[in-house]
């Protein structure tokens, strides 16, 4: 096994984003969460205290950046740099500066694109050995998605690399709105768990959770993880691309155990040549010579790097690897493929 790091997820601090438009219903959200009583041991990193209107919700604040809830909730601001956030957090718990947490949450602003926090998380050794990506959530505005969907690219970047999509405010929009708002959601993001919420009441366990790793089985659910189906239903029925944006949603599946260094070497000249357009990959791996499997993920041209688990959960030991991208169609992808790794194959 020595090519790859075995998953230490496990010992890693769960780290989830919630993302969404303006408006969308974020600040709403995250003040029904640091009120649940099982989440009393989170840290959440926000952009202002003031936004979020905890003020009143505050026991003390250890200085003008970080402060403990009633609720045990450890809550910083955001700096510009999210990183020297995190470490200065980390720090200030190890030295009992803070009380300790089990997971951290980040709102992103309305404007933000998610992808260098997710990149951020899934490889800069400074704080990728510390915490993992657990979920990305995003906030859809039942009323507004739509026009902010055509406008803005960001609301179609946020949407298209959620884990978990939440469509709020849908007792103020029109029922036929909201079901096309869905229908549009699921063809940008089929993967992704779609729910709708009013006024942010929704269970964390819900929200949650959405990383291979799943601390409560203690083992990989890679099914749930992959979600291959949604994509072969969503694969017949490509109405309009989205309303004419150009995402695309494709799991690429093979049934016979592939080279390394060929899939490697092909990983390397997407991220090379088309990595802006790669928003999101996932996937489980059979390896040639490997007899666990080998999971990987990335965003654009940034991977973490892949780690072996323990063993094939179940019975399926077929490779399976999710894309989401802008402007690239899955034959096109299906055929690089064809070329440089199956062609690898012994």
């Amino acid at each position: 096994m020595g090519l790859f790091d075995p998953d230490r997820s496990a010992s890693r601090l769960p780290v989830s984003l919630i993302s969404g438009f303006l408006g969308s219903g974020k600040t709403t959200l995250l003040n029904q969460l640091l009120r649940c009583p099982g989440m009393g041991d989170s840290a959440v990193i926000i952009n202002e205290f003031g936004e979020v209107g905890i003020d009143h919700l505050l026991v003390q604040a250890i200085d003008g950046e970080v402060a403990v809830l009633a609720s045990g909730c450890v809550c910083c601001t955001l700096r510009s740099d999210l990183e020297q956030t995190l470490r200065d957090l980390l720090a200030r718990r190890d030295r009992g500066e803070v009380p300790a947490f089990a997971r951290i949450l980040v709102e992103t602003t309305g404007l933000a694109d998610p992808a260098p926090i997710v990149q951020l998380l899934l490889n800069n050794p400074l704080v990728s050995h510390f915490v993992r990506l657990d979920t990305v959530v995003t906030t859809v505005d039942a009323v507004n998605g739509s026009l902010q969907l055509d406008e803005h690219a960001e609301a179609v970047k946020q949407v298209a690399l959620a884990d978990r999509l939440l469509l709020t405010k849908c007792d103020l929009a029109a029922p036929g709105a909201v079901e096309e708002l869905r229908r549009r959601l699921a063809a940008l993001n089929p993967g992704a768990a779609l729910r709708s919420v009013l006024n942010g009441q929704v269970a964390p366990e819900a929200l949650f959770g959405a990383a291979l790793f799943d601390p409560l089985r203690k083992s990989p659910d890679v099914r749930r993880w992959i979600n291959e189906g949604a994509y072969a239903s969503h694969r017949h029925d490509h109405t309009h691309h989205d309303h004419g944006t150009d995402i695309r949603a494709y799991c690429l599946v093979r049934d016979e155990p592939i080279d390394w260094d060929a899939l490697h070497s092909w990983l390397g000249r997407l991220r090379q040549g088309i990595g802006p357009d790669l928003l999101r990959v996932k996937g489980i791996l059979n390896l040639a010579g490997e007899s666990a499997p080998v999971a990987i993920q990335g965003v654009h041209h940034v991977f973490h790097p892949p780690v072996v688990l323990e063993a094939w959960p179940d019975d399926d030991r077929r490779t399976r690897i999710v894309f989401i991208t802008r402007g690239i169609e899955h034959t096109d992808l299906e055929a690089s493929f064809r070329d440089h790794v199956d062609a690898a194959r012994v």
